[in-house]
């Protein structure tokens, strides 16, 4: 499969872009922020010294001959496709995004239920929960409160939902799912 991941053609940014003209630096600070892999600086220079890469299978292979699995259940080129798909996507605003516009559509006692597969998507999901459920957002030490800001949401419960075992051995994409829920107050 050629590097692409976009979601929509209407973006032109793809990962083939992203893996053959970023910086060593950047593709590593990318690798690293979006797919939080410690290998991040060995696999960007990987990378950039065996330019172009042009299919999956290349990057896939690539990056496992300098990060063997060594028994992980997981392909090493989990994390860098990963990142590289967020990026692509930019993902990350896009969940922002639609957290905002959903809590704006619910009315009082709606609820919203949101999943997420990464730990990225979920300290988001989680914070901007835990911001909406707060009835003061300032830094901690103000003494007096300056923002106003009053809460919209309560959480439905403390911790998110995760997979039982036997939904597993169903479906082993949902071994990494958190289902976090809040309701409209």
């Amino acid at each position: 499969d050629p590097l692409d991941m976009r979601f929509s053609f209407d973006q032109h940014l793809t990962a083939a872009d992203i893996v053959n003209e970023y910086a060593e630096s950047e593709l590593a600070d990318l690798i690293f922020h979006l797919g939080e892999d410690r290998a991040a600086r060995r696999i960007a220079r990987a990378i950039v010294h065996n330019r172009p890469v042009n299919t999956s299978l290349e990057l896939a292979e690539l990056i496992e001959k300098i990060s063997p699995r060594r028994g992980k259940r997981v392909h090493p080129a989990t994390r860098t496709f990963q990142a590289i798909r967020i990026a692509v996507n930019d993902e990350l605003s896009a969940l922002e995004t639609a957290l905002e516009q959903a809590v704006s559509l619910l009315g009082q006692g709606g609820r919203i239920a949101v999943i997420s597969y990464h730990s990225l998507e979920d300290r988001i999901v989680k914070n901007f929960i835990r911001k909406q459920a707060s009835d003061c957002i300032c830094p901690p030490g103000t003494p007096i409160c300056k923002c106003d800001h009053l809460a919209t949401l309560k959480l439905v419960s403390r911790r998110p939902l995760t997979p039982t075992e036997s939904e597993i051995e169903i479906n082993r994409r949902a071994r990494s799912a958190k289902l976090r829920v809040a309701e409209r107050i």
